[in-house]
C-alpha cells in the first residue's frame, strides 16, 4: 500500500468517527469540537486531491471563523439539552431516510458501472501547475456575473442584519458615540473634600 493511500483510509476514518460524535455527542460544546476535527480532516483529503485553495479555505473559514462563532454562541447561551433532544427519536427515521439516500447517491457515483472512470482519465497537471491561479482565471472570467451577483445577494444580506438589529426597542441600552466624544473631564471627574478621620 502506498503512503498517500494509508494517509486517505486514516483520514476518512477520522473523519468518519468525527462526523458520527457530532451528532451523537450530548454536549453542544463536544459536538463543536469534533466538527472542527471533522473540518480539519476534509481540509487533508483536499489536500491529497492537490486541491490546495479549496483545503485552506475550508480550515481558514470554517474552523477559523464559522466554528468560533458557534463555540462562542453555545457558550454564552444557557441551552437546555434535555429540551433539544426530546424530539430526537421522532426524527430517526426521517433522518435514516435521508442518509440512506445519500449513501445510494454516493455509491452510485463512484461506481464504475455508471460512471466508466477508465474510459475519462485524469489529466496529470503540467509543471508548474496552480489550481488557484485557473480558479481565479475561470471564476472571474467565465462566471464573473454569478460572481458578482452572489456578492451583491450577500452585501444585502449585511445591510439587512444591520437594519435589523439597530432597530429602536424599549429597554436596550446603547452607546452613543457623539456623547462620549463631547464629554469633557468636569462631567467625568468630581473632587469630593472630605475632613480627615479621626481615631
Amino acid at each position: 500500500m502506498e503512503f498517500k493511500t494509508f494517509v486517505f483510509y486514516a483520514l476518512s476514518a477520522i473523519l468518519i468517527l468525527a462526523s458520527l460524535r457530532v451528532i451523537t455527542a450530548r454536549n453542544p460544546v463536544h459536538a463543536a469540537l469534533a466538527l472542527v476535527v471533522a473540518f480539519f480532516t476534509a481540509g487533508g483529503l483536499w489536500m491529497l486531491l492537490e486541491a490546495e485553495f479549496l483545503a485552506i479555505s475550508l480550515v481558514l473559514v470554517y474552523v477559523g471563523a464559522v466554528m468560533v462563532l458557534f463555540l462562542f454562541v453555545v457558550m454564552m447561551l444557557d441551552i437546555n439539552i434535555e429540551r433539544l433532544r426530546q424530539g430526537f427519536w421522532a426524527n430517526l427515521i426521517p433522518g435514516i431516510f435521508v442518509g440512506g439516500t445519500l449513501l445510494f447517491e454516493m455509491v452510485m457515483v463512484l461506481t464504475v458501472k455508471y460512471f466508466d472512470a477508465q474510459s475519462m482519465p485524469a489529466p496529470l497537471p503540467q509543471p508548474g501547475f496552480s489550481n488557484t491561479r485557473d480558479l481565479g482565471r475561470v471564476l472571474y472570467t467565465d462566471y464573473v456575473l454569478p460572481f458578482e451577483l452572489a456578492a451583491v445577494i450577500l452585501l444585502v444580506a449585511i445591510i439587512a442584519a444591520i437594519a435589523l438589529t439597530m432597530r429602536k426597542r424599549e429597554g436596550v441600552r446603547r452607546l452613543d458615540p457623539a456623547q462620549q466624544v463631547a464629554v469633557k473631564a468636569a462631567d467625568r471627574l468630581r473632587m469630593v473634600s472630605m475632613p480627615a478621620e479621626k481615631e
